[in-house]
């Protein structure tokens, strides 16, 4: 059932894609060469709990950190471990707030900073990647508008990022309702699954985490021996985008913002 909330809710969820926004963007600020991925999660729980949150991804059955780590090849889910940030290192984090009894969920993605970049072609190829994941994050809330459904969303994230880029969107893994559970119904595939006549309806009310989740090279990905970190299979880069969104008569409202 897809969860439809009040305005109370909304105020709510608002609050805490607020702290989590500011808090992610400080935390994006904070990756430089030197730094451990342990480092990033302690001080996203520290900023989060200083602003009033709980780290949201802390509830969930047996994960203990605050963030999820993708490091160049890490797809989603990386266990933040001890792994010391590089130049040129691509270096996802997804992270979610708990605030009031709602989630929201956000993710961004950036190349670690580089005093002097060792190639400018695999710089700007970098760049290029990147920037088409934050073009397909922004394209796909554009479509989610009442009178539209969920599959015009993957489709228009599928076409920018496949079709006109070539790139891989990953298939095993999507966006998602948010609110009182880390994931709710509907799904939101970055990527159209059959006709967009069949896909649910887009409604006011509802709340969303609209993500990109693709990869430099093909779409196939692997699951690590820890039992949560996801890798593309061809070790190529991977990059992650993703907003929490609520729907209203006026268009999508950012909620992580």
């Amino acid at each position: 059932m897809i969860n439809i909330k009040t305005e109370k809710e909304i105020k709510y969820m608002k609050k805490g894609g607020h702290i989590l926004h500011e808090v992610l963007m400080e935390v994006m600020r904070a990756i430089k060469p030197g730094v451990t991925e342990l480092e990033i999660d302690k001080l996203a729980e520290k900023l989060i709990r200083e602003k009033g949150g709980e780290p949201g991804f802390k509830k969930v059955k047996g994960y203990d950190y605050s963030v999820c780590m993708s490091t160049n090849d890490v797809v989603v889910h990386g266990i933040p471990g001890n792994y010391v940030f590089k130049e040129g290192d691509v270096v996802g984090v997804d992270c979610g707030v708990f605030y009031e009894g709602l989630h929201t969920d956000m993710a961004e993605t950036i190349i670690v900073p580089a005093q002097k970049a060792k190639s400018k072609k695999q710089k700007d190829n970098i760049d290029k990647f990147l920037a088409v994941g934050s073009e397909a994050l922004d394209a796909g809330i554009a479509e989610a508008v009442i009178g539209k459904r969920i599959g015009h969303i993957g489709r228009t994230i599928q076409d920018i990022v496949e079709k006109q880029n070539g790139y891989s969107i990953v298939r095993s893994l999507i966006g998602h309702g948010v609110g009182h559970e880390l994931h709710e119904e509907p799904e939101v595939p970055g990527y159209l699954i059959g006709r967009v006549e069949d896909t649910p309806k887009i409604r006011e009310g509802m709340t969303i985490a609209v993500e990109v989740i693709y990869n430099m090279g093909k779409k196939s990905v692997s699951l690590d021996k820890d039992g949560w970190t996801i890798r593309t299979s061809d070790g190529t880069l991977a990059g992650l985008f993703e907003r929490s969104i609520l729907i209203t008569k006026e268009g999508p409202i950012l909620l992580t913002v």
